[in-house]
Order: structure tokens, then sequence, then C-alpha cells
């Protein structure tokens, strides 16, 4: 496993639909072990493919946050959303490709999900509270939509200057 490099927003990459992925490969299963270790290691709670470069409908997440209670890592490939709840919530999402910058986002409450396993079976599940927002988070990086396309443009756009300006920091370091 290693960990490999997120984009920072702006990046076109970002901006763009993923491909289904076709076949479960050992090449699959190798990205999937990376992002895992990526997540964890920024530390966050979900990492889609484009996030590393990869353009492919694949993401992992493990919203487990009690110390006491085991991880929980699940990865999804090429997740749909079956079915939204009317109820909403709001939570202060982030994002790993947008790194300190944080912004309240309302999406349906719950999400019922159907996706392929690495073991090539399909499955589903209903998920609720931060688990919810994730998933939907993740899947929108994968139709090439990030969280900051939900604020108002004025709020957009001063996250983007702050990005811009992070990455030619980055640069010159």
């Amino acid at each position: 496993m290693s960990v490999r490099s997120i984009l920072i927003h702006p990046d076109p990459r970002l901006k763009k639909l993923c491909d289904p992925v076709a076949v479960i490969s050992p090449e699959i299963g190798k990205l999937a072990e990376d992002m895992l270790e990526t997540m964890y290691d920024a530390p966050g709670i979900g990492l889609a493919a484009p996030q590393v470069a990869v353009m492919k409908r694949l993401l992992v997440m493990d919203c487990v946050k009690d110390p006491e209670t085991p991880p929980r890592p699940m990865v999804l490939i090429n997740p749909v959303i079956t079915w939204s709840s009317e109820d909403r919530s709001t939570y202060e999402e982030g994002c790993l490709s947008i790194p300190e910058q944080y912004a309240d986002v309302e999406r349906p409450a719950a999400v019922r999900v159907r996706w392929t396993g690495l073991d090539g079976r399909e499955a589903e599940e209903e998920f609720k509270g931060l688990w919810a927002t994730c998933v939907q988070h993740e899947i929108d990086h994968l139709d090439g939509k990030l969280f900051i396309d939900y604020l108002r443009p004025l709020k957009r756009q001063m996250i983007t200057r702050r990005m811009e300006k992070l990455k030619r920091e980055r640069a010159r370091g």
C-alpha cells in the first residue's frame, strides 16, 4: 500500500465526470488499498478516485469516529444513489482537495446506495447521518462536483482564491 498525492482544487480533473469501472482487476484492488491508506493518512473520512487523479467511479470511506469502535473501511465501485429521503440535514463539510476550508452544506438526511464491491458482488445499504453526507459528497466527486459548488458564488470564489494561493506556496516550497 502507498499514500498517493491528493489533487488540490482548482484542478480540471476534479470537475470531470468519471468513467465506470468496467473490470474489477488487481489494479482496482491496489487503487482501493492505496486510497484507504491515503484517506486515513490525510486524515479524512472519504476519498474519491478523481482526488488521486484516477478518473474512475470508485470511492472509499470510513465514518467511524469513536476510537472504541472498530474501523469500517468501505470500497464502493460504480456507486448509484437509488433513493434519497425528503428529510434534509446540514453538515459542515470539508474536503481533502480543499484543505482547511469548511462550509455548511444541506443534503438529504438519508440515502440508499447500490454499488459493486471488490469481490464483484452487488451491495446496497441505506446510510444516515454522517455516512449519508459522506457518501453523497464522494459520489459528487465522481460527477465532477465539489462541496463548494453548493455555496454562493462569492464564498466559492473566495475559497478558490485561497486554494490557488496555497498551490502557489506549495510550488515554491
